[in-house]
């Protein structure tokens, strides 16, 4: 669970650096980045699910696993905008980043409990 930890720390740091910047304007961010943003957090699920499979890991872990997977299905749709080159829409994004950010939390309190 560390690994998908760090993966998805990483990638919500590009994923604030992206909602900032259409926020502030920018109807589509930097390609590359969203880029970036998108496989750090397919390899944090990756991460997830081997932990969650050769493991024994909290409910919670799951949980997050379910969020995450969630997440991925409107970082999917915010990223054909992107590449249909239209506006990101902000209440996509906003859902996105929410469910992201809970899954997130989540997986700390399960990284907690097996830590405690």
């Amino acid at each position: 669970m560390t690994l998908a930890l760090i993966l998805f720390g990483i990638a919500a740091l590009g994923g604030i650096v992206l909602a900032v910047l259409r926020l502030r304007g920018a109807a589509l961010p930097p390609m590359g980045l969203a880029i970036v943003h998108g496989l750090l957090g397919a390899a944090g699920l990756v991460a997830l699910i081997l932990a969650i499979v050769n493991a024994q890991t909290p409910a919670l872990a799951k949980t997050a696993l379910i969020g995450f997977l969630i997440a991925a299905l409107g970082g999917f749709a915010l990223f054909s905008f992107h590449l249909r080159r239209k506006a990101l829409p902000i209440p996509l994004m906003v859902i996105h980043a929410l469910v992201a950010v809970i899954s997130f939390v989540i997986l700390i309190l399960a990284f907690m409990s097996v830590r405690a």
